[in-house]
């Protein structure tokens, strides 16, 4: 706060209790912002077209079946080509990468708030 303060006036803030109430209003500001995005996220999940409310689990039901499809059919199915009709041509490559990285950061947030559901932590209220 101190840096952009002085960037914009020139001035440094000397007394403490006015940097403490700037320090409250940059807190309230950003509170205000993230209880905005919760209601909007609010209203996002009660909206009727499955195009607004199954964003959220269109992606981890994508990215599931992408993990799905590279760690266990792609390979069975590869198997059996192989073996049971003697395949020896080329198999076409998924590229994994991206679809892998967006699932493990949505099961990651996932365990988080499980981890807070079982310590009692009231994720309800937002941090300053």
């Amino acid at each position: 706060i101190r840096g952009i303060r002085e960037a914009i006036t020139g001035e440094k803030i000397k007394d403490p209790v006015e940097m403490a109430k700037i320090q409250l209003q940059l807190e309230q500001l950003e509170q205000a912002v993230q209880m905005g995005q919760i209601e909007i996220n609010k209203e996002e999940a009660k909206h009727p077209s499955i195009f607004v409310a199954g964003a959220r689990p269109f992606i981890l039901w994508g990215c599931g079946f992408a993990l799905l499809y590279a760690a266990l059919f792609e390979p069975l199915m590869r198997f059996i080509a192989v073996v049971v009709f003697g395949y020896t041509g080329e198999f076409p490559v998924l590229d994994t990468g991206m679809t892998t990285q967006v699932l493990l950061a949505l099961l990651g947030l996932g365990a988080f708030r499980s981890y807070d559901k079982t310590k009692g932590v009231d994720t309800k209220r937002i941090l300053p």
